[in-house]
């Protein structure tokens, strides 16, 4: 199967300080990826490489075979490289359909005609309604986001990707600081995200990854010292060394 995303040989380093050290690794089209590691490792630092919101010293990022390591992150949002965010960055004076209409127009080259309403545009109002609705939002779509609960926020910042139609997904721990009573919904969402599209999560929380990812990749000390399946991740030396710990003693993973 081609890869459509391809990270060769990234390096970053901040005062001399190797932060992202020679990384390269692929994903295919429904590929479903942790990057797990210790605080510290360079995992948000990789993704903001990958994304454009850093340049690399050097390396290269292809997105369906384009070079895309020039691009500024909104050119390759467009082109289908698309990411959440460890905390919200949504506008706690608009609703969540306002949020997802937003983001459909701007997929569409359509943001100016958001100084009128989007209530007038039946193909964006459908479309937001069955984002909203699948995403378990549609209750709150005319709510503020000030209104509603955390973990339907961190729901809304999914909606509002989607509608964007990614083609690879980067998810920066999306249950973080969403109550345990909540994370369900996440996790629901996450399994029912198109079967084609490529996801790289970032997580913290192992039980997820686990029950998520198909695939591990661990970083430490801004390198890539494991990649493999959720089973064999348990087994590696070098894992139990620098992460895992109590997961070390795993001896099988549901």
């Amino acid at each position: 199967m081609t890869s459509i995303l391809e990270v060769c040989n990234l390096k970053k380093a901040f005062g001399g300080l190797a932060v992202t050290n020679n990384v390269s690794l692929s994903l295919n089209p429904g590929d479903r990826v942790a990057l797990i590691g210790p605080n510290g490792a360079g995992k948000t630092t990789f993704v903001n490489l990958v994304t454009g919101n850093l340049r690399p010293d050097s390396g290269m990022v292809r997105l369906g075979g384009e070079t895309i390591t020039g691009l500024n992150p909104m050119r390759r949002v467009r082109k289908g490289l698309v990411r959440s965010f460890q905390v919200t960055r949504l506008f706690q004076d608009m609703t969540p359909a306002e949020h997802v209409a937003l983001a459909i127009l701007q997929r569409d080259g359509r943001s100016t005609q958001m100084l009128g309403h989007f209530s007038h545009m039946p193909d964006v109002t459908a479309e937001t309604g069955e984002l909203l609705s699948k995403l378990g939002l549609h209750d709150f779509a005319s709510s503020k986001v000030s209104r509603i609960a955390y973990g339907q926020q961190r729901l809304l910042e999914i909606a509002i990707a989607l509608a964007l139609r990614p083609k690879v997904l980067l998810l920066d721990e999306p249950a973080a600081g969403v109550p345990q009573s909540d994370t369900g919904r996440i996790e629901q969402a996450l399994a029912e995200l198109p079967a084609d599209l490529a996801v790289l999560m970032i997580e913290h929380d192992m039980d997820l990854v686990f029950r998520f990812a198909r695939r591990v990749i661990v970083l430490a000390a801004g390198e890539i010292i494991f990649d493999g399946s959720p089973a064999e991740v348990t087994k590696d030396a070098r894992v139990r060394e620098a992460y895992l710990g109590s997961y070390a003693y795993v001896s099988s993973v549901a």
